[in-house]
């Protein structure tokens, strides 16, 4: 079954059709720049014109950057502070003429690599931690998602974890990988100490370097590299709706 999934993100909104059976992206993605300011309209009109591409009529998953309830956005990370009330869903819906289901993005994310990816057939407590422009995160019990979590805002040595550790605050900062994976090490001891995960699942662009930082993390809970890495929120979003 092939369902429409979009990632919203701060630089860029993409889509691509999934196999929602198989959990892979059919075909090329689409990418448009995020407009600038990321207001609900203009991105509104930026998912349309991504449907357009598709010459899409169906079910749409959307990952969006702040917390979803009920299909109302009540935060705003990376967009505009306009999205703070709107259903996103409604909205969405009405730009595409498809029906739209739209959730929190590293929650997307996170129900992909639980379904098809690294956290596949794992029980227990799994945290999905993805590392980009923030640090996303979805927290599951035996598969189920406990949603919105934002865990990227847990107060870490004085600042916001996302602050501390996400790959945007490596490349500007410059960090060498010793050094950030200490920082990292700093969060995930953080999380541990509150949540105890069996596994911890690395996300985000930087998983495909996990060789380079994987192995100076002393947190005792497993942590493995994601297998679905930027493709998670667009493969989680569709299978939301399929």
């Amino acid at each position: 079954m092939l369902r429409l999934g979009i990632d919203i993100g701060g630089s860029g909104i993409k889509g691509a059709l999934v196999d929602t059976e198989a959990g892979c992206i059919v075909g090329e993605r689409h990418r448009i720049p995020t407009p600038q300011p990321a207001t609900p309209g203009a991105v509104a009109d930026t998912v349309a014109a991504i449907v357009e591409h598709f010459d899409y009529s169906g079910p749409i998953g959307v990952g969006l950057p702040a917390v979803v309830q009920q299909g109302v956005a009540r935060t705003a990370a990376n967009i505009h502070a306009d999205w703070i009330g709107t259903h996103a869903e409604a909205l969405l819906s009405a730009a595409t003429g498809c029906p739209c289901r739209v959730v929190n993005d590293a929650d997307a994310a996170g129900i992909a690599e639980m379904r098809f990816g690294a956290g596949r057939d794992c029980r227990g407590v799994v945290m999905v931690v993805t590392l980009g422009t923030g640090i996303g995160s979805a927290l599951f019990t035996d598969g189920q998602l406990l949603p919105n979590t934002e865990l990227g805002h847990l107060m870490v040595g004085g600042v916001e974890a996302e602050h501390h550790a996400s790959d945007a605050v490596r490349k500007r900062e410059e960090l060498g990988w010793r050094k950030w994976a200490a920082r990292l090490d700093d969060v995930l001891h953080a999380y541990q100490a509150l949540w105890w995960p069996d596994r911890f699942i690395l996300g985000g662009g930087v998983s495909k370097k996990h060789e380079k930082f994987l192995g100076r993390l002393t947190v005792q809970s497993e942590v493995v590299p994601a297998t679905l890495l930027n493709q998670a929120g667009i493969i989680g979003a569709a299978t939301l709706v399929r």
